[in-house]
């Protein structure tokens, strides 16, 4: 009798706890939903159900009692999606080269900088150099030598190549633009389309595709294409075929139209079927390079 006793008390006491664990339960969630600031503050991180995201404890099978508005806040934005196209892009990817370029269209009005700086050069007797005749190219090559060592890309090859492709066809727009509309003696006197520097500006373009390839691998990568740039941007002002304000344009550029040619990528994958999807045409670009010229080749299959 006293055994039955024992065990009737312990079943009523367990059935107790469980509902008191139960109300407990039901009064957090209570305590949850009746919270407004969490329906304020995040309205869409769920359209029917808000408290789906809050911390669950698979122990005690309960919601965390706990309000925390920085772990909504992170959850809210960790599930978001960015819709990065050529509409909503941040603008400051284009605050650097717009400087750049800045500088090198206002210094037209005062050109004592590019005076004092080819006095300097003529003064020192620093020679010519034709190493920036080849050294324009080097980023661009190491896009796709780094690659072919191990060394993994932010994009494949054929995306690699559009970018690459369409940056440059950017650039050359620009620059002859530029050139023709804005006639500006070179230092040594041979022509009128000093402004801007062609060779800084490939040089660039390489340079920030390289960095932007390979910045999540190693940020030193794209300091050294930068570095690469720099200097041949300054051996065209020390073999007097460019002034600073000429060079500084160039880099602008380079910039800018590689920018232009990320944000173009999917506007091409969707105009000639080049991307994941696009299974009934393709379309390859490639790099051409001569002794005296340099240009692009294209294939397009449909």
């Amino acid at each position: 009798m006293k055994m039955k006793v024992t065990v009737m008390f312990l079943l009523v006491v367990s059935k107790i706890s469980a509902q008191e664990a139960d109300t407990v339960r039901i009064r957090s969630m209570e305590k949850l939903k009746s919270n407004v600031k969490i329906e304020s503050l995040l309205p869409r991180i769920h359209s029917r159900n808000p408290f789906s995201v809050l911390p669950y404890d698979e122990r005690t099978n309960t919601y965390s009692s706990k309000f925390n508005e920085a772990y909504l806040f992170n959850m809210h934005w960790k599930g978001r999606k960015r819709n990065n196209n050529i509409f909503n892009a941040p603008y400051s990817k284009f605050i650097i080269p717009a400087t750049l370029i800045a500088y090198g269209v206002t210094s037209q009005f005062d050109r004592s900088d590019d005076y004092e700086i080819r006095d300097e050069v003529i003064k020192n007797g620093i020679g010519a150099y034709t190493i920036d005749d080849y050294s324009q190219f080097a980023p661009a090559v190491a896009v796709y030598g780094l690659d072919l060592t191990g060394i993994k890309a932010r994009h494949n090859f054929r995306d690699r190549t559009i970018i690459m492709a369409t940056s440059h066809l950017i650039l050359g727009g620009i620059v002859q633009t530029m050139k023709n509309s804005i006639p500006v003696e070179r230092p040594d006197g041979s022509n009128y389309k000093s402004f801007p520097s062609g060779h800084t500006a490939t040089a660039f373009v390489g340079a920030h595709i390289l960095f932007k390839e390979y910045k999540d691998t190693s940020p030193w990568i794209g300091v050294a294409g930068y570095a690469v740039a720099t200097g041949t941007g300054l051996l065209r002002v020390t073999n007097k075929k460019h002034w600073l304000s000429d060079v500084s344009a160039g880099a602008g550029t380079g910039i800018l139209s590689a920018e232009l040619g990320y944000l173009l990528l999917p506007v091409i994958h969707k105009a000639f079927g080049t991307g994941k999807r696009g299974k009934s045409s393709s379309l390859a670009i490639a790099p051409t390079i001569g002794l005296n010229n340099y240009g692009l080749g294209l294939a397009y299959t449909f």
